[in-house]
This record gives structure tokens, C-alpha cells and sequence, in this order.
């Protein structure tokens, strides 16, 4: 959902996209996204935004929904998805790689706990 209260006031007052982006620390294309709605804007960034506007929250802040959708296997933020319910794209996965990414999972938990026993050792080998 396209962020109209946000353009309408930031341009009304003769700031610019990148002068917006600069605020809340991102750069232009992201905040150009942001302010077309789709990407999320978050709490902290409507703050400093409206600080920096000199405006209330209330006068600039529009209400998000983004959903994600499965693109090619690759979750992708978008306000035009359809539903908003994102467990359904893991049913998909299948049962191998997840065995296979459990296993692995394993081995990192055995070997951080080998690491942490060896910097617990008072003497050691190089």
C-alpha cells in the first residue's frame, strides 16, 4: 500500500527522497520502496521520519499489511500477495533437506560445544 500521507506531506514541505532515506539511515531506492509500499517501514522509522517532518506520527503514518509470496523458492516481500498466511510455502520443502540441515545443525552444536570445552582448557595447543 503506496505511503500517499508520507509523499504528499514530504514533498509539500520540499524534502526529498534521499534527504528522507539520509534520516532513517538507508539509501534512496530502499526508502523509495519503502514509501511506494513495498517494504515494510517500521516503527523506529516512523518516528524519525515524522520528527524530521516536524509532524505528528498520526499525520503521516498508513497502516501495512505486507505479506510475503514464494518467487522461484525465494520468499519475496510484497504488499500484492495474496493471503496472509506464510507457513504454507514450507510444506514444500522437502523431507531430505531438512534432514540434511538438521544433521548439519547437529555438527555446529557439536562443535561449539568442543570449542567451548577447548577454551576452557588451561593449556593450549597450537
Amino acid at each position: 500500500m503506496q505511503k500517499e500521507k508520507l509523499r504528499l506531506l514530504r514533498k509539500r514541505k520540499g524534502y526529498t527522497q534521499q534527504q528522507i532515506a539520509d534520516i532513517i539511515a538507508t539509501d534512496v531506492s530502499n526508502y523509495s520502496r519503502k514509501e511506494s509500499g513495498d517494504v515494510r517501514i517500521i516503527h523506529d522509522e516512523w518516528e524519525k521520519i515524522a520528527r524530521f517532518l516536524d509532524v505528528s506520527m498520526e499525520e503521516i503514518y498508513e497502516d501495512e499489511e505486507a505479506k510475503v509470496i514464494v518467487n522461484n523458492d525465494h520468499p519475496v516481500y510484497n504488499d500484492n500477495a495474496s493471503g496472509g498466511n506464510i507457513n504454507h510455502q514450507f510444506n514444500s520443502i522437502p523431507g531430505s533437506i531438512i534432514e540434511n540441515l538438521q544433521g548439519y545443525i547437529a555438527l555446529l552444536k557439536e562443535e561449539n560445544e568442543r570449542l567451548k570445552e577447548e577454551l576452557k582448557s588451561p593449556i593450549r595447543k597450537k
